[in-house]
C-alpha cells in the first residue's frame, strides 16, 4: 500500500513538474484612443491639430511563459514611446521582471505627441493626462494578458510579402520585404485550438495619412488588426522593424499622385495580413516550444543639438534619469528565443542596410526585428552613412549622432553570441 502511495505522489508531483514547464500565452488589448481631440506628432517639430478620428488607438499585450521565465511584448498605435513612460508602465505590472517587459510601437504618424516636443519658446502639445491614461492601460492590458495565459503551441516563421506594400522613399528597393509571423494556439479546454495571438514583424512607416490628414488613426495598422481577427481569431499586434531611412507605405499611383487616404491603408492592411497568414499557415505546429530572454543595458552619446534640445526641454524627458545630463542617455536591448525564432530590439528606427546585417548575424534562419522598441531615439545610420548624402540631412539630424550605429551592432553582437541557439 505504502509503495503504491509513494508511486501515486510522484505521478502527480511530475505532472506539476510537467504543468510548470508548459508554454503558455495570453493576449489583451485596451483601447488608448484619446477621449477629445488633442495634437497629433509625426515626427520631430510642432504637433498638429487634428479634427477628427479614423480607427482606434490601441495598446496590445501579448504574453507568454514557460518555467519561470515570463515576457511581455507590448505595441502601442503611436509614433514612439520613451523608455521614461515605459518604465512607469512596468512599475504596475505584477509578477514579471521589468527587463521582460519589451514596449514598442507601431510607428503610426497619427498618433498623439509621445514624446512632448517643444517649440523654440518651450511649448509643448502633448497631452500629459492623456499619456498618464496611457501608462495605466498599458499595464492594465499586460496584467489581464497574465491573468489569461493558457497552454499553448506556435507557429513561427518568416518569408517575403509579395505585392504593393512597402518601398523605400530614398531608394526604392533598399528595404526588407520580409514578413515575420509568431502565433500562439490555444492546446486544451474550451478554446483548444483557437488562435490566441498572431504577431506580424515588418518594415514600414504606417504614415499613409500623416498629419496632413488631420486625423487620429492607428493608420494602415487598423485594417491591419481587423484582417487578422476576422480571418483567424484571437488578438493581432504589429511590431515594426528596421524601416528607418525612409521605408514607407508604397501609395504611389504615378504622375507623382499618391493615395493617401483611408481606403489606402484598407488596401496595403488586409494585404499585409493576408501575406502574414500565407506565410505562417503552412509551418508545422511547434508543441511546447523553449522560451529565452535576456537583455541589457548599454549607453549612447547625445552628439546631435536638436536631439539634445528635446531631451533638455521635453517636460517628459525630466524623467529619463539623466540628472541633468544630456551628453548620453542608456537604454536596454533584448534578445529573445521563442521556439525556432529568434528577436532582437532596436531602440528606434534603423537603416535597413543595419537591419539585414544583424539578422545575417542572428542564429536562427527566422530572425525578428522589434524596431522602436524599448526606447525611441530617433534614426540610427551607420557612421558611413551619417551625414554622407544631402537625402541622409534630415535622418541624421534627427538621430543621437555619427556612433550610434557602430554601439548598437557591436552591443547587439556580443548579445547574440552570448545567447543559446533557438531550437531549431
Amino acid at each position: 500500500m505504502k509503495l503504491k502511495l509513494s508511486f501515486l505522489i510522484l505521478f502527480i508531483f511530475s505532472l506539476g513538474n510537467i504543468n510548470g514547464q508548459t508554454f503558455k500565452a495570453g493576449a489583451a488589448l485596451r483601447v488608448i484612443t484619446p477621449k477629445n481631440l488633442i495634437p497629433i506628432s509625426g515626427g520631430m517639430g510642432t504637433p498638429e491639430m487634428p479634427t477628427g478620428i479614423k480607427g482606434d488607438l490601441y495598446a496590445r499585450a501579448f504574453v507568454i511563459e514557460k518555467g519561470t521565465t515570463r515576457v511581455a511584448i507590448v505595441s502601442l498605435d503611436n509614433l514612439g514611446w520613451p523608455a521614461y513612460l515605459g518604465d512607469r508602465s512596468r512599475k504596475l505590472i505584477k509578477g514579471m521582471a521589468p527587463e521582460n517587459i519589451l514596449i514598442g510601437v507601431t510607428h503610426t504618424h497619427s498618433a498623439p505627441d509621445a514624446y512632448g516636443f517643444t517649440d523654440e519658446k518651450g511649448n509643448t502639445g502633448a497631452d500629459l493626462k492623456y499619456l498618464d491614461w496611457c501608462v495605466t492601460q498599458i499595464a492594465d492590458a499586460v496584467n489581464e494578458a497574465v491573468s489569461k495565459l493558457e497552454p499553448a503551441s506556435l507557429k513561427t516563421a518568416v518569408g517575403e510579402a509579395k505585392g504593393k506594400i512597402a518601398f523605400n522613399y530614398y531608394a526604392e528597393k533598399l528595404y526588407d520585404p520580409r514578413c515575420g509571423v509568431i502565433q500562439a494556439i490555444a492546446t486544451t479546454g474550451k478554446n483548444k485550438g483557437k488562435t490566441i495571438a498572431t504577431l506580424i514583424n515588418y518594415a514600414i512607416h504606417p504614415e499613409i495619412l500623416g498629419t496632413d490628414r488631420k486625423l487620429i488613426s492607428p493608420d494602415l495598422c487598423g485594417p491591419l488588426y481587423s484582417r487578422i481577427e476576422s480571418k483567424v481569431g484571437g488578438m493581432a499586434i504589429f511590431m515594426n522593424s528596421a524601416q528607418g531611412g525612409m521605408v514607407t507605405a508604397d501609395t504611389r499611383l504615378g504622375n507623382d499622385k499618391e493615395a493617401n487616404d483611408w481606403n489606402e491603408c484598407i488596401r496595403i492592411g488586409n494585404l499585409l495580413a493576408d501575406e502574414a497568414l500565407r506565410i505562417v499557415v503552412p509551418e508545422l505546429v511547434q508543441e511546447n516550444p523553449d522560451l529565452y530572454c535576456v537583455s541589457k543595458a548599454i549607453r549612447f552619446p547625445i552628439d546631435s543639438e536638436m536631439m539634445r534640445f528635446v531631451f533638455k526641454h521635453s517636460p517628459l524627458a525630466a524623467d529619463a534619469g539623466n540628472s541633468g545630463d544630456f551628453s548620453s542617455i542608456s537604454t536596454r536591448l533584448s534578445l529573445l528565443n521563442i521556439g525556432k525564432a529568434q528577436v532582437i530590439t532596436i531602440p528606434g528606427e534603423a537603416l535597413p542596410n543595419i537591419g539585414f546585417y544583424i539578422k545575417r548575424k542572428m542564429k536562427s534562419d527566422q530572425s525578428f526585428l522589434f524596431g522602436l522598441t524599448n526606447d525611441a531615439f530617433g534614426y540610427i545610420l551607420t557612421k558611413e552613412d551619417f551625414n554622407s548624402f544631402e537625402r541622409y540631412n534630415y535622418i541624421s539630424r534627427t538621430s543621437l549622432g555619427e556612433k550610434t550605429g557602430t554601439i548598437y551592432e557591436e552591443e547587439v553582437l556580443k548579445l547574440i553570441n552570448e545567447s543559446p541557439v533557438p531550437v531549431k
